[in-house]
């Protein structure tokens, strides 16, 4: 088993070779500027690279990237092979990075949250207190209220 520097060394490097390749060396037409390599991880025997990519577009341009990826994979590991100079080249796994629908949900959450905070400054703006608006005891202050009760 190598250790977690290792394979984080061969995660970075097979983040930039793939990346690079992308850019300069394939030539699909479903792999263009929009597909961007985000993160890379590699298994502890450094035997399968798990390559996270998002891309730039809709629904359809995904699926044709995704497809593009996988066609491409051959190349792809034959050019890390190259860069890495390793006994055995890691097996690539392209997987969609979920980063982007994350941030929009958030995003939606935090409108959502930012509107219910409107609303409730709203209704509060013309409020009043129940009772004072300083319910606390402050010394000093005769105390006959709390002897009478008694």
């Amino acid at each position: 088993m190598a250790d977690n520097a290792r394979a984080k060394k061969l995660a970075d490097l097979i983040r930039e070779v793939v990346a690079q390749k992308l850019q300069r060396g394939i030539k699909d037409p479903r792999l263009g500027s929009h597909v961007t390599i985000t993160d890379t991880r590699v298994t502890g025997d450094l035997r399968e690279a798990t390559v996270f990519y998002t891309v730039y577009g809709d629904d359809e341009e995904r699926a044709s990237a995704a497809a593009g990826l996988e066609s491409a994979k051959g190349i792809l590991r034959s050019a890390v092979g190259a860069a890495a100079g390793t006994k055995f080249t890691p097996t690539l796994a392209f997987v969609p990075d979920a980063l982007p629908e994350n941030a929009k949900t958030i995003d939606d959450l935090l409108d959502k949250a930012r509107a219910s905070d409107a609303k409730v400054r709203e209704v509060s703006s013309g409020a009043q207190y129940a009772g004072e608006a300083d319910p606390y005891r402050k010394p000093g202050e005769d105390d006959d209220e709390g002897t009478a009760a008694e």
